[in-house]
């Protein structure tokens, strides 16, 4: 759709029950644009300040050499600025319109698995990014994380196939992480595929786990026709569990959530995502984290600038730089 970005869907969102917190306005870096330098620039020294340590770019391939968003990657690539470290999280699954905030629910783009020759040049696209001094390793190798990795049919072949090109390249490998919302069914099957680590994402472990709660929720939702509005502070006491604290499992830190900017009323809400419900999560997610090897103390942020998502990290014009004090508290001061 011409003209249409992300930044519609976060102009156009207002609140939709009492209480609300919409619309979410950006404050110090405004409604950017990523092709721009001086914007990643901006994006990169924040982080870096609030102990931030790399980002983790979405990678888009759609099978067949079909690319989207990459051109400011690209850029990062090629100019060799900004100065900030990176990896790339492969987002394999097909594009439909609900999901991004159009009104169609068709598919918009499909995601495919052609076989071995696709494989091969997907590798050589992410190559001169695995090579780049900025890229972030673990025990020496690129980290390359994979969004949905039960979806790929060869996904343990892609593995195999990839750490051999990698050696054949001058790597010493690459450390793959698998993603999951479902660890206790899946970690099993994501291990014997060969993935050296698994990033957990417990965003709706509440739906199970606060049962009565998310119950309540879907009723308001189904009789007032309002989002699932369920209480940040309740939901994120289940953001990480014990099985973090294993070496191979990696925590997600959520700072908040709210999806009706591309939704509306079929949303998830996460309400009142104060920033001290955040430090207490955050809290928690270090302590799973510090005492493994260095190398593997590893958590991710779900997200930085997910703003149609209502899950961000950059400065608002309600809560300005919390969420980022809360990182930096934790991480350069703690």
């Amino acid at each position: 759709m011409k003209g249409f970005t992300e930044w519609t869907n976060v102009g156009k969102a207002r609140p939709l029950f009492p209480g609300h917190y919409q619309p979410k306005v950006p404050a110090d870096l405004g409604y950017y644009d990523l092709r721009v330098p001086e914007t990643r620039k901006a994006q990169a020294d924040m982080a870096k300040e609030y102990g931030i340590e790399g980002f983790c770019y979405w990678h888009y391939w759609f099978g067949n050499g079909k690319r989207l968003l990459e051109r400011p990657f690209n850029e990062v690539l090629s100019s060799d600025e900004p100065d900030f470290p990176f990896c790339l999280a492969w987002a394999n699954e097909s594009w439909r319109g609900f999901y991004h905030g159009i009104k169609s629910k068709d598919t918009l783009i499909n995601q495919l698995y052609p076989g071995e020759q696709d494989y091969i040049a997907h590798f050589h696209e992410v190559l001169p990014a695995f090579k780049d001094h900025r890229y972030i390793t673990v025990d020496e190798k690129p980290l390359f994380m994979v969004y949905h990795p039960l979806d790929h049919p060869e996904m343990k072949e892609f593995i195999e196939l990839w750490r051999t090109l990698a050696v054949q390249n001058g790597l010493k490998g690459v450390y793959f992480i698998g993603q999951t919302y479902h660890l206790k069914e899946e970690k099993e099957r994501l291990m014997k595929m060969g993935f050296d680590a698994i990033n957990v994402v417990r965003l709706f472990d509440f739906e199970k786990k606060a049962a009565l709660t998310y119950k309540y929720a879907k009723w308001k939702h189904k009789i007032f026709r309002i989002p699932k509005v369920v209480e940040y502070k309740k939901a994120s006491s289940f953001f990480v569990g014990d099985e973090e604290y294993e070496e191979n499992i990696i925590p997600t830190i959520i700072p908040n959530w709210d999806h009706s900017p591309r939704s509306r009323g079929k949303s998830l809400v996460l309400n009142h995502a104060e920033p001290s419900y955040f430090a207490r999560h955050m809290k928690e997610a270090i302590k799973r984290i510090e005492n493994k090897p260095l190398d593997h103390r590893l958590a991710f942020v779900k997200s930085w600038n997910e703003w149609a998502e209502g899950n961000y990290l950059e400065p608002d014009l309600h809560y300005g730089k919390r969420y980022l004090e809360v990182i930096k508290k934790n991480v350069v001061e703690g």
